[in-house]
């Protein structure tokens, strides 16, 4: 299973996302899963160092990949 960790401000863009992913038949080939910040007890606001951590330790791909703004903290 690929499971995304989405930043708060993508949540919806998230939901269309995998709404598109279904509609094309994409996952009855591969599983994904999206998990929001609120989801994962992460607060708005949490440091990219973090996430990053969080990520990691969860096996969650891309922070970045769906990071709605650039946090250096």
């Amino acid at each position: 299973m690929m499971t995304f960790l989405v930043d708060f401000n993508l949540d919806g863009y998230a939901l269309l996302l995998l709404g598109i992913l279904t509609k094309l038949g994409w996952l009855e080939l591969v599983s994904i899963r999206f998990v929001t910040f609120r989801e994962a007890g992460l607060s708005m606001d949490a440091s990219d160092r973090l996430v990053w951590r969080y990520a990691q330790e969860n096996q969650m791909l891309g922070h970045e990949l769906f990071a709605g703004h650039n946090r250096h903290n």
